[in-house]
């Protein structure tokens, strides 16, 4: 597998989103234009000998799987995809308001809860709104072990038995407030098990009792809005509290009681998208195989299901066949459930196809048909699965210049020309912002291809089996080895079908920032730039450059600034495993941004280091050097920039007007403002190189119209006397010269249309 550059909250792949979160999907991904991830739980540091199976999922307005990025792993081993439905489908009379955690940090009183024991603790969780007790599994220290201790949590499970046994089918009882304080508190427990203790055999009776209590009153089976988010997240409940092999019952009832004429409309198509979590983990559990073993016909309600909702391939609920087809193959990997599951897979794969609706269910046949059944492709007709749902799928092409080609599945030509735009645009300021000399030594990604799906669900359903990576993720880039001239570096993205009828590639900008930096300021490979913490830089420099390049407002790190969350040197030490995504990106951004905006001295000799792969210099001059040194500062410039100062576009330090008097003349490492040109007419240039110089790089950008850059060696450079050109759609092109012949050479910026205000740069 290919290594990858990249992003968001890896070894978050097994925190999964959750039935409330299902619903909000449209309104917490709102559109951003770049790669910025939802805000999560805070994670802590989890201690792997206390627990078994896998971690509970994360509350309210949480998702692993809407827009970060993470490291690549089987795309088997991914976990179920949530439901992402259009604004005027229904949802869930109790679905949240979309807002992140962060935003919601300051909501509740934790004193309320911390402080409280009893019937008094199990009063006040009732009486609170749903954003405030989903703000507690941000909870750590003494306030996670004062809310979360086994006593308080059984306390709470007992009064959700209590409750249970007269749920009327809606919140009016304050079931809903009870399940999510008690999967905060098992999700919060996970990741501080040190902290809040373990958890016993006295909480796992007094679960046991809740869900119960829960399962048996006939209005969980209500057919209602009201009875859906509820349903749901106590579905959610079972996988938290490990219980997936008791309720393997509540999972087959589901399946088989799903009726989409009825149960959509209402809003429960969230409820039942939670049962393939259940089943998705159950692996992970000692006791789980040996009992699907002792009673398959959990095998016979997944395959039902499967069977009799394909139509809803193409439509808003199309997750919850795809998810119902996958964990059906997933029991594959037991030998003993083989010649059960089998004939099931065939059936599935033969009455779909690599393309059209079909082919999601056919991907979810062939891959895991080939993750668990390997080698008898043949039998299901799925050998060649990558190959042939890439060339049923990814049909438009397009070569946007000669170091970008696109990948797509739906883009049209408008947009195929906004997205090149986009991309060839963003060279020229990536360069004016960290002033490289080209290319890292043996680096050959000199091409980039960008693969862009229809739909988040599309990337989810497809893009796993014909790339080989996980896709609970908003997309990721895959350098390779850059020091193999055959590689092909890529990034593989999707459409934000939420932002329509507006048009957005979602992490386009990021990613391709991505690219550039690892080609021009990062050495070797992925692995290689991760032996110190590099996180700070790549991740923040990719949302900076993103923000910044299109001129947008990064609000929500404005908002993270205003809290003083980290020290400039704290955030030095970012890993992708010690951080969350607001450390990872939010803040990311920020120390970037001050670095680049007032130490841009130190930030030249760091990514000198990075280019030559002296990563332990690189950590020294970060650790040592600056150490902290800059932190009051950097703390002072928080201040004004959570005041409003980093509303505007940054002001990264450009070079300096070059100073000859004659304005054609481009002298070491400046610029000449305001070029113009009519149309059909040269704006000329010539440079005088020293002996020795290595790499000289013109480059032009900014203005109005579209000038072409010409070089020529020995006299002036026209559209007929030239050795190189760039020729480019708009006034972003650039040349760069190996071993330029010393004394005067000639470059000129042709006018295709004529063109005004741009800008001309020399480098060497």
């Amino acid at each position: 597998m290919s290594t990858a550059r990249l992003l968001r909250l890896p070894q978050l792949a097994r925190l999964l989103t959750i039935a409330l979160t299902l619903a909000l999907a449209i309104g917490l991904l709102a559109p951003r234009g770049h790669a910025a991830p939802l805000a999560d739980a805070t994670r802590g540091t989890r201690a792997e000998a206390t627990h078994s199976g896998a971690a509970p999922q994360p509350g309210l307005g949480t998702t692993a799987n809407g827009d970060g990025e993470q490291r690549p792993v089987p795309a088997s081993d991914r976990a179920p995809l949530p439901v992402k439905v259009d604004p005027e489908a229904a949802q869930p009379a109790d679905a949240p308001s979309g807002r992140s955690l962060a935003a919601d940090v300051q909501a509740c009183n934790v004193g309320d809860f911390t402080g409280r024991t009893g019937d008094a603790l199990v009063q006040q969780i009732k009486s609170a709104d749903l954003q405030c007790v989903n703000t507690l599994f941000q909870l750590a220290g003494t306030d996670a072990s004062n809310a979360f201790r086994e006593s308080q949590m059984t306390t709470v499970a007992y009064a959700l038995r209590d409750t249970a046994g007269n749920y009327p089918g809606d919140d009016s009882t304050s079931v809903a407030q009870l399940v999510l304080y008690l999967r905060a508190g098992y999700f919060v427990q996970w990741y501080n098990p040190v902290v809040v203790g373990p958890y016993g055999t006295a909480l796992q009776t007094a679960i046991r009792a809740a869900l119960d209590a829960f399962f048996a009153n006939s209005h969980s089976r209500d057919v209602t809005s009201g009875n859906g988010s509820i349903l749901g997240e106590a579905v959610t409940l079972i996988d938290s509290a490990q219980e997936n092999t008791r309720y393997l019952y509540v999972v087959k009832r589901l399946l088989t009681d799903y009726d989409s004429a009825t149960w959509n409309p209402a809003g429960l198509g969230w409820a039942v998208n939670p049962v393939f979590t259940v089943l998705f983990r159950g692996h992970q559990l000692a006791d789980f195989p040996a009992a699907v073993q002792a009673d398959p016909s959990v095998l016979d309600a997944l395959n039902g299901f499967a069977s009799r909702t394909g139509g809803l391939f193409g439509g808003s609920y199309q997750t919850l066949p795809y998810n119902a087809d996958r964990e059906l193959g997933r029991f594959l990997k037991y030998p003993a459930l083989q010649a059960k599951v089998r004939p099931f897979e065939q059936a599935l794969a033969a009455q779909s196809s690599p393309g059209g609706t079909g082919a999601y269910q056919w991907a979810a046949v062939a891959e895991m048909t080939d993750a668990f059944d390997t080698g008898n492709c043949a039998y299901y007709g799925t050998c060649d699965a990558a190959n042939r749902l890439k060339a049923a799928n990814l049909t438009v092409t397009t070569t946007c210049s000669p170091s970008i080609r696109i990948l797509a599945q739906a883009l049209d030509s408008t947009q195929l020309a906004a997205t090149c735009a986009s991309l060839n645009g963003q060279d020229a300021y990536f360069h004016s912002v960290v002033r490289d000399s080209g290319p890292v030594k043996d680096d050959y990604n000199s091409t980039i291809e960008v693969v862009v799906f229809h739909s988040s669900f599309d990337y989810g359903a497809l893009a796993g089996i014909i790339y080989g990576i996980s896709t609970n993720n908003g997309g990721m880039y895959l350098e390779g080895n850059p020091a193999d001239p055959k590689n092909q570096p890529r990034f593989v993205a999707y459409e934000a079908e939420w932002a329509r009828p507006a048009f957005q590639i979602w992490n386009l900008n990021h990613e391709y920032t991505h690219y550039l930096d690892g080609r021009f300021d990062m050495y070797g490979d992925f692995a290689a730039g991760q032996t110190t913490p590099t996180v700070w830089w790549l991740e923040g420099f990719a949302e900076f450059v993103s923000y910044s390049y299109r001129k947008v407002t990064n609000d929500a790190a404005i908002a993270a600034a205003a809290r003083h969350t980290y020290k400039l040197s704290d955030l030095f030490d970012t890993t992708y495993d010690n951080a969350d995504q607001e450390r990872i990106y939010r803040w990311g951004y920020l120390a970037v941004r001050y670095m680049l905006e007032q130490h841009r001295a130190d930030m030249d000799a760091l990514l000198a280091k990075y280019r030559v792969g002296d990563w332990a210099g690189g950590r020294t001059l970060l650790k040592t050097t600056i150490g902290t040194r800059y932190d009051a500062d950097f703390d002072s410039w928080l201040t004004a920039c959570g005041n409003g100062a980093c509303a505007n576009t940054p002001t990264v330090p450009s070079l300096p007007e070059c100073t000859g008097a004659d304005t054609r003349q481009l002298n070491k490492n400046c610029a000449r403002s305001n070029v113009a040109a009519t149309t059909g007419n040269y704006a000329h240039f010539y440079v005088l190189v020293p002996p020795g110089t290595q790499q000289l790089k013109i480059t032009s950008s900014g203005g109005t119209g579209n000038g072409d850059l010409y070089y020529n060696p020995s006299s002036w450079a026209y559209t007929g006397a030239y050795t190189a050109r760039s020729a480019g759609p708009d006034n972003n092109e650039t040349l760069t010269v190996t071993n330029p012949p010393a004394g005067y050479v000639y470059f000129s910026l042709y006018a295709q249309q004529g063109f005004s205000g741009v800008s001309v740069t020399s480098e060497f």
